[in-house]
């Protein structure tokens, strides 16, 4: 293939024309089981008919206005997000990065309300993601996203292992801003927390007088089984960060904020030109009216663990753990073989699947994949790890 567009990402050399549903054709007419919906991003799948008649009808009425000015869908669409989540206040921004920026932004200006400049340090947690820019990438808890080709990185973080109740003793202090944590670490390894752990992590940070924060850019809308994945494990962050499924695909991140956090941002704190324009809010409207329904969520559940049931009842050697929640589900694999040669494999045999941390191939399905879809992905999943058992 003709190289026409810088290859940061490792692209395959595979060119989709057309989806429907959980289904993708390349342009050569092969079919693929898409378990991995653009990383997250395709909560309602390819081509869902009420999210195409609503951009298509927005694109009619108005694609961008700015931020000097409020558009009705926007409204709509703050007020919808705002009841299901239960928070105050809402940032909307174009990405997951962007989103954790605007997070990271406002911990420092609460520190530096709540303490001076020496309140400044945000606490999170290895093995974590947080994003691609510079802040993004320094809160990040993992060492090869820190190259010496990028810095020098900004100042100001400190990471601590998750689930770990001796490191919660030392972590805060008055020099910190904010605790910032994934509820379940998805690039990192599918890696859960532990409902009790983070509570009490969370009870130290704010007794030291910072604020707690989510990073939900993959957790959040409905992709855990529960529309925030915080809610589930109870600990009440006063910020969460949203991205990926937010607007079924349409390029969208929000920061929410409530109690402590609802106020702290006054104008001109932070901006962004094609932030909450009306097409991806007119987008998000309808993941946000589609997701947040119980029946919809409880499917959610459901498939999630009929998958990771199915998978753990294969009783292959290659598979050392299978984890998650909702249809965020890792397989862990046996360190003698490469996550990265079984996604090579699925792809050949057509099934779209990604990797997670050193030893975990990892599916983020859509989360209205339908019962045939599954059963299709998951016997070529089957298939594909019995020729690596040989």
């Amino acid at each position: 293939m003709e190289k026409k567009i810088v290859n940061n990402y490792g692209s395959f050399d595979v060119t989709f024309v057309k989806s429907k549903g959980s289904t993708m054709w390349d342009s050569n007419g092969k079919k693929y089981i898409d378990f991995i919906a653009g990383i997250g991003v395709n909560c309602l799948g390819h081509n869902y008919k009420p999210l195409v008649k609503a951009i298509s009808k927005q694109a009619e009425k108005q694609i961008h206005i700015s931020n000097y000015y409020f558009s009705d869908v926007g409204l709509d669409f703050a007020d919808a997000l705002l009841q299901v989540t239960g928070f105050e206040r809402g940032y909307f921004g174009n990405s997951g990065a962007e989103a954790n920026e605007c997070a990271i932004k406002l911990a420092r200006k609460y520190g530096q309300l709540n303490g001076g400049s020496k309140r400044k340090t945000i606490v999170t947690l290895k093995s974590s993601f947080h994003g691609r820019t510079l802040a993004t990438l320094t809160a990040t808890g993992q060492d090869k996203f820190h190259p010496d080709s990028f810095a020098p990185y900004p100042e100001g973080f400190k990471t601590i292992k998750a689930n770990d109740y001796e490191a919660i003793k030392t972590a805060f202090d008055d020099t910190t801003a904010a605790l910032f944590v994934e509820c379940i670490q998805g690039e990192g390894g599918v890696n859960l927390l532990e409902p009790e752990w983070i509570k009490a992590a969370a009870k130290a940070a704010r007794e030291a007088g910072a604020i707690v924060m989510a990073d939900e850019v993959q957790t959040g809308i409905g992709r855990t089984g529960t529309f925030l994945a915080s809610d589930a494990l109870g600990f009440e962050p006063e910020v969460v960060t949203l991205a990926k499924g937010i607007a079924g695909g349409v390029p969208m991140g929000a920061c929410l904020f409530r109690g402590k956090a609802k106020d702290v941002f006054v104008a001109g704190d932070h901006q962004s030109t094609f932030a909450g324009n009306p097409l991806a809010c007119a987008a998000g409207l309808v993941v946000a009216e589609t997701v947040s329904e119980p029946e919809f969520l409880d499917r959610v559940n459901h498939a999630g663990d009929y998958i990771r049931g199915a998978i753990s009842s294969w009783n292959l050697p290659i598979v050392k753990d299978v984890r998650g929640k909702g249809l965020m589900i890792g397989t862990q694999i046996d360190s003698k073989i490469k996550p990265f040669d079984i996604e090579v494999k699925c792809l050949e045999e057509g099934l779209c699947t990604t990797t997670a941390g050193s030893d975990v191939v990892r599916f983020l399905p859509p989360l209205n994949i339908s019962d045939k879809e599954i059963e299709e992905g998951l016997a070529i999943y089957k298939k594909v790890l019995e020729s690596f058992c040989k």
